[in-house]
């Protein structure tokens, strides 16, 4: 999912990178084309073990004018959240088997397992609806 992150660089530093809608959660990298990778595991690191939900993301102009994101600029970072872990919740479910063989298709193609395809779409859908 993109999340917004904000950029900020001084002379002579690295780039910091905070995440509004990941409370305390920061990191760093000295080259631009390293954010991705660095923003990516910032996030595991910060949700590593913890039981609370993952925020939808918000976007630059929900924090538009924040007295902590001035002289900055924004990026947009594909976060994987298949690979954040949180606390998981065993769920007993029944689907048509039709659509339990075209759902494991699927999520094989991605190389993803059942779960990590269900927990990822389920967050598609509750963000095109948000």
């Amino acid at each position: 999912m993109l999340y917004p992150v904000y950029i900020h660089k001084d002379p002579d530093t690295a780039y910091g990178v905070t995440f509004p809608d990941f409370p305390g959660c920061f990191s760093a990298a000295d080259e631009m084309a390293d954010l991705p990778r660095m923003a990516q595991e910032a996030v595991e690191v910060h949700f590593d073990g913890e039981d609370m939900a993952i925020p939808t993301p918000s976007t630059p102009e929900d924090w538009e004018g924040h007295e902590d994101f001035q002289d900055g600029y924004w990026m947009l970072i594909d976060i994987d959240l298949s690979k954040v872990n949180t606390r998981a919740v065993r769920v007993n479910i029944s689907l048509p088997e039709s659509l339990v063989a075209k759902i494991d298709n699927a999520a094989k193609a991605r190389h993803l397992s059942r779960s990590a395809f269900l927990a990822m779409a389920a967050q598609h859908e509750m963000s095109e609806s948000r």
